[in-house]
């Protein structure tokens, strides 16, 4: 993928806070934020249900669901994704990951169980396996290597916080308790229907001594009819006296692990930790998606992104939900480049049905929103808007409870998106005002087309309607093609060129002989 230019100027690493957000306090309602209006007509609902699938405990979907406002912000994005392209630093983040996901089931397993000295081992274990992951990754970043402010924040973080007292002392007593509970051996004597348990006296191992006094009758490799228990977390009445005998031949010990349980539970572990493991995810799950792609050749970068300049490019851009189910079923993925430059303003798409139009719109709406989440977007060279608002108006089947027809219907909704939109709005238009005649649709389309243009909103329009394409300086044709040789064959391929006005419905009818002119012939023989 291309480079995309950082800003030479580093935070200083105590003023880490969050891998996903510079500033957070400025997105305050990221974690719960709602799936936006545009997401379901540009489909990119299912890509996050993709993105986000397998990594529910995470909870990634207000993140997804939050564009940035600052291009810095999304610079700090871009070059943490490029320090995770890095094979070394992503494998160590995801043992990471699995490691703090072991911690979180010990955890929540500790929590389920009744008997205290139960809980109070898979506490233990949790401690021991989060303090494991915190150091080694500590130690790893500590290295260098990494690039992004994000990542060298972190680090910073990370080494100061393995360093300090707090985790030093949490360290040591783990260590020393699993160290102290490791010399624990112990003896269980069956008295008639009761038992007996005392410390270990070097007694004789008697399953040793059976095993050789039985060998000399082994012959080859006879059929194992042993059963295998069931290993059971929940321990029954019989082991949980058991372990309380235990504990009470090595008080001193249990002691210890008792008041560390007491101490701990509901304190560690530190919550910036905690969450950088989560916000991470937000990286890997999109990384992840774009290898798959990558896969089957298609590109990914990063786009140089604007919040003033409203000049838009890309090359081989494609519509990412389509792509992952095509690549998925091998299927051929067609990308399309597009350009708005000057005082252009609006791409204005037209030609023949099932042509791929819906396709392309909803590609140039997905780049910009993922450009504005901080990921590569689909596509090459791409030079993408920081916008305020996407809104798209897409066909929608009549509803019957608003007793509204379905011109009044998208007057409405086009009414409603003009009177929200600034100039730092994009609009997607997809076949608007198609339940009227030819000449009413022409007449509101100029209409909505001249305050889009008076807004100098940034707007792609699919419409059977060439004329529009030919509205002024800010108005850009571009058609979706057809093979030369085979009209009714569809190339799914938008170019920039003038609208033609042909009907293709004709071009499919001269092909097979059912003009009007060739059937009154065919008649008349």
């Amino acid at each position: 993928m291309e480079a995309v230019k950082a800003p030479a100027e580093r935070p200083a690493p105590s003023a880490f806070q969050s891998i996903l957000f510079q500033n957070p306090e400025k997105y305050p309602a990221a974690e719960t934020a709602g799936e936006p209006d545009c997401f379901g007509d540009l489909n990119l609902d299912q890509t996050m249900a993709s993105l986000t699938s397998g990594r529910d405990e995470y909870e990634l979907l207000g993140y997804f669901h939050t564009s940035l406002t600052d291009v810095d912000d999304i610079a700090y994005r871009h070059e943490i994704m490029r320090d995770l392209e890095g094979p070394a630093l992503a494998s160590r983040i995801r043992s990471f990951a699995e490691s703090m996901a072991a911690m979180r089931k010990h955890l929540v397993q500790a929590q389920k169980l009744h008997y205290r000295l139960q809980q109070e081992s898979w506490f233990l274990t949790a401690v021991d396996t989060y303090c494991g992951c915190v150091a080694e990754l500590s130690e790893f970043l500590s290295q260098g290597g990494v690039k992004s402010r994000g990542m060298q924040a972190f680090a910073a973080f990370l080494v100061d916080y393995v360093a300090s007292p707090r985790f030093q002392e949490l360290r040591n007593k783990v260590r020393t308790l699993n160290d102290d509970l490791a010399t624990v051996h112990y003896c269980v004597f069956l008295v008639g229907d009761g038992f007996r348990v005392h410390r270990y006296r070097d007694e004789t191992d008697y399953s040793a001594e059976v095993e050789e006094a039985f060998a000399k009758f082994r012959q080859g490799n006879a059929k194992d009819y042993r059963s295998k228990l069931n290993d059971w977390i929940e321990m029954n009445h019989v082991e949980e006296k058991i372990l309380e005998f235990v504990s009470q031949l090595w008080p001193e010990i249990f002691g210890r692990l008792a008041q560390f349980f007491q101490s701990e539970w509901g304190v560690f572990p530190d919550g910036k930790i905690v969450t950088f493991d989560r916000q991470v995810q937000f990286y890997l799950a999109y990384a992840e998606h774009m290898r798959r792609m990558e896969k089957v050749g298609l590109s990914f970068s990063y786009p140089v992104v604007s919040a003033k300049d409203k000049s838009v490019r890309a090359m081989d851009a494609f519509d990412i939900a389509l792509a992952a189910k095509l690549a998925a079923d091998g299927g051929r993925v067609v990308s399309n480049d597009f350009e708005l430059s000057g005082k252009e303003r609006i791409l204005v798409v037209s030609g023949p049905n099932q042509g791929g139009k819906t396709t392309f719109s909803r590609t140039f709406g997905q780049m910009h929103c993922l450009a504005s989440l901080g990921l590569p977007v689909p596509g090459r060279e791409t030079r993408l808007f920081l916008f305020g608002t996407i809104f798209t108006h897409f066909e929608r089947e009549e509803d019957i409870t608003n007793l509204r027809g379905k011109l009044q219907d998208d007057l409405v909704r086009v009414h409603e998106i003009l009177s929200r939109a600034t100039p730092r709005s994009i609009v997607i238009m997809n076949e608007i005002f198609t339940s009227t005649t030819l000449q009413d649709a022409t007449f509101l389309s100029e209409k909505v087309m001249d305050r889009i243009m008076k807004l100098d909103l940034i707007c792609v329009w699919v419409t059977f309607i060439h004329e529009l394409s030919r509205l002024g300086e800010k108005t850009v044709s571009m058609v979706s093609t057809v093979d030369p040789a085979n009209p009714d064959k569809r190339t799914y391929k938008v170019v920039r060129k003038e609208a033609s006005g042909r009907s293709y419905a004709m071009s499919i009818a001269e092909k097979y002989g059912l003009t009007e002119e060739r059937l009154k012939e065919r008649i008349g023989k």
